[in-house]
Formats: structure tokens, C-alpha cells, sequence
């Protein structure tokens, strides 16, 4: 029978020691916190976006675009979701390709792998923080890291499989936070706190136009957040790295047009006794109204004449392009995943497996692999501990 530790009771590492179970391995799992899982606990806001039925390879980015490609071919949607039901695990997809728990809860996931592993003999150590490698190595037939990245440190996001790789004189990509709000140099952000509305976002690297999507956007006290931003977060955090100029231009009314809107503007002004701030908040959120008039320089009191066409269009520009400066991501804390990583050119894509060290294997986050938000950093943490497990009890 062969001895399989596994260092890391996440995604990746559940998935990887209940296939091993199967083919009548001994398992070991070494989790260094209390439980098992805690990542899956607090994803998708504790309902668990577990997989996307529309995954591709173009979904992941790193310094290896190819790499991901054999393990989604191996264990993509149809797989993984076969998986679930035979672990007593229903999902609902939405229309956008996200799939969830059909009980809605992350509990669920969680409570079922842990049940599923458990019953086919797995064992889990838990406050069990491996420190010693090449110990471990020393001492069972095959060993995975699937110790995941420095992503939400508060729930032991650490640094720890990256150094077990380099005791193997593994190469580590630089990690940067992903999925993760930004900061911006700006005196009225923190003034808007709380405020919220869905538009569109531009990300301009040294003031040109790098990728822009669409979704809710969120003020918060040290800059900005929302589905919207984290989609363009990593790509401004690798610019950020590279000491790059960082910039966001917000629409927040993306169905109208700026001749649309200082029209609106300009007709309510002559037209009514509304101030301006009062016009304003007809349709965007009072904080980010009052933003707009600070940034610009205007008296919330302006009315009729002293708005005119001119001041109404200047207005309107702003609305639809309103430029912020990014000074920092809102660090690793409090980011989603991690970029970066253990360079994929020096593990097998077919099997998960070191080219550096015999029977060491790496999966999940602690690789130089990073998805988009909506479920593709789980997804790839079920193929790659799949294809670790195969490769272990198929040799």
C-alpha cells in the first residue's frame, strides 16, 4: 500500500487524497489549522462558486499560458460535476457558466469532501504545520503540496509551499494579490464610503487603454472595490509591480451618453428650481453625486443659469470618465488568490508532478496559476489534484 502525504487540506488537497483513497492508498493530510477547508467556508460570500461550466485555458493566466490546458481536458465541467453527485453534491449553473452548491451553502461543499474522505480512510491531521520537507519526502512514497499561496492570510494563507519548493531548487514566479480591491490616490474616495453602483471600468496602464469590464463598483474608505474592480485587479497589480503609471476611468452611467446626460442636466437646471446636487442624485448614489461636485469644484447649490450647457457637459464628461490613479492593491490579506507562484515550467503538466525531485508533487495555488473571478481558481484546483492523484497511484 502505498504512504501519500498530502501537506494542505484545501481545495486541491481534499480532492487529491480522496482519489488517492480510492485506489487503497494510505493517505495523510497535514493541515496546519483547526479545520479543513477554510477558504471554501468564505468563498462566493459563503455560498461557494465551486466550478465554471465554460472553462478554458484562456481563463488562467501565467508566465505558462499553456500549462493549465491537459488538466482541464482531464477533469473539467463534466468531471468534476460527475464527482459531486457521486459525493452526494448537486449544482445549479447559472446562465453565465458559474456553478453553486444547489443548497446554496459552502458548509455543504466542505462537509461532504471531509465525509467523503473520512469514510474511505483518510486521515487528517489538523493543527499540523509541516516545517520540515524533505523529512516528509524522506518518509512517505509521494508527497503533495497543495499548501495554496499568501492569499487571505487571516485564514493562513502563507508563503510555506513556496519554500518547500525552493528546497528543491525550484524556481518561485513573484506573487502579487489577485481578485483584490484597489487603492487609489484620491482625497474623496474615503467620503463615499459605502457607496455603490453598477457601471463600467477601464484599466489604462501608462495612460493607455489595457482591459475594461463591466459590474458593480464600490467606494469603500481606502479606495475602491466591487466585482468590476477585482476583474481588472489582476492585471493592475502586476502592473503596479513593474512600477507601471495605474489608472481607472469609471462610466457610471454606461446605458446613457454624454450628449444624453448634459442635456438631462442642462434641461432640469433651466427648467426647475433643483440645485445641482439634487439633480445629480436622480440617477447616481447621493455620496458619489457630491464626489463628482468636489472633484470638480462646484457648489452643490448651483442652479439654473450658473449650470448652463457648458458646466452641464463638463459634468457629463466626468460621469462617464471619471479618472482615479492607482497607488496600491489592497494587499495579499485580503485578496481572493494569489499570482505567481511555483514556475509550471519546471513540473509536469500531465501529471502535477516536480521535474526537479521524483514523487513531489504540487497542486492548486502554490503554482504559477491564477483564474478569473467565477469559479475558474477552484476549477483548477480540482484538475490539478486530480491529475496529481492519478499520476500517484497509476505508477
Amino acid at each position: 500500500m502505498k504512504k501519500i502525504a498530502i501537506i494542505g487540506g484545501g481545495a486541491s488537497g481534499l480532492l487529491c487524497a480522496i482519489f488517492c483513497a480510492k485506489e487503497k492508498s494510505h493517505v495523510d493530510i497535514f493541515e496546519q489549522n483547526s479545520k479543513c477547508g477554510k477558504k471554501i467556508l468564505v468563498s462566493g460570500n459563503g455560498r461557494c462558486n465551486i466550478t465554471n461550466k465554460n472553462l478554458t485555458s484562456n481563463d488562467f493566466f501565467s508566465e505558462n499560458p499553456l500549462f493549465t490546458k491537459f488538466a482541464l481536458a482531464k477533469f473539467g465541467f463534466t468531471e468534476f460535476e460527475k464527482f459531486c453527485h457521486g459525493i452526494g453534491l448537486l449544482l445549479e449553473v447559472k446562465s453565465d457558466g458559474r456553478a453553486y452548491p444547489l443548497s446554496n451553502e459552502a458548509k455543504s461543499v466542505i462537509s461532504l469532501l471531509l465525509n467523503t474522505a473520512k469514510n474511505l480512510g483518510v486521515t487528517i491531521h489538523t493543527n499540523s504545520k509541516i516545517t520540515n520537507i524533505k523529512d516528509i519526502v524522506n518518509d512517505y512514497d509521494s508527497v503533495v503540496v497543495a499548501t495554496g499561496s499568501e492569499a487571505a492570510s487571516h485564514l493562513g494563507g502563507n508563503r510555506d509551499g513556496l519554500n518547500f519548493a525552493q528546497k528543491f531548487g525550484h524556481k518561485i514566479i513573484p506573487t502579487y494579490p489577485s481578485l483584490v480591491q484597489l487603492h487609489l490616490t484620491s482625497k474623496i474616495t474615503h467620503k463615499m464610503s459605502g457607496a455603490k453602483i453598477n457601471g463600467d471600468v477601464t484599466l489604462l496602464i501608462n495612460n493607455k487603454i489595457d482591459f475594461s469590464c463591466s459590474g458593480d463598483i464600490l467606494f469603500t474608505n481606502y479606495g475602491i472595490s466591487g466585482f468590476a474592480i477585482l476583474d481588472i485587479s489582476q492585471r493592475a497589480s502586476i502592473a503596479l509591480i513593474e512600477y507601471a503609471k495605474v489608472d481607472i476611468s469609471i462610466n457610471l452611467l454606461p446605458s446613457k451618453n454624454t450628449k444624453q446626460i448634459s442635456t438631462h442636466i442642462n434641461k432640469l437646471a433651466s427648467q426647475t428650481k433643483l440645485e445641482i446636487l439634487d439633480i445629480l442624485i436622480g440617477f447616481i448614489p447621493f455620496k458619489m453625486a457630491q464626489g463628482i461636485l468636489e472633484d470638480l469644484k462646484l457648489s452643490p447649490s448651483l442652479s439654473g443659469n450658473d449650470i448652463g450647457m457648458k458646466l452641464s457637459k463638463k459634468i457629463a464628461n466626468t460621469l462617464v470618465n471619471w479618472r482615479f490613479e492607482v497607488s496600491d492593491t489592497h494587499g495579499f490579506r485580503h485578496c481572493e488568490v494569489s499570482g505567481g507562484g511555483v514556475d509550471t515550467s519546471e513540473i509536469n503538466p500531465q501529471t502535477m508532478q516536480s521535474l526537479k525531485q521524483k514523487n513531489l508533487y504540487f497542486c492548486g495555488e502554490v503554482l504559477d496559476v491564477v483564474g478569473k473571478r467565477g469559479g475558474y481558481n477552484f476549477a483548477w484546483a480540482w484538475a490539478s489534484g486530480y491529475l496529481a492523484a492519478q499520476n500517484i497511484t497509476n505508477t
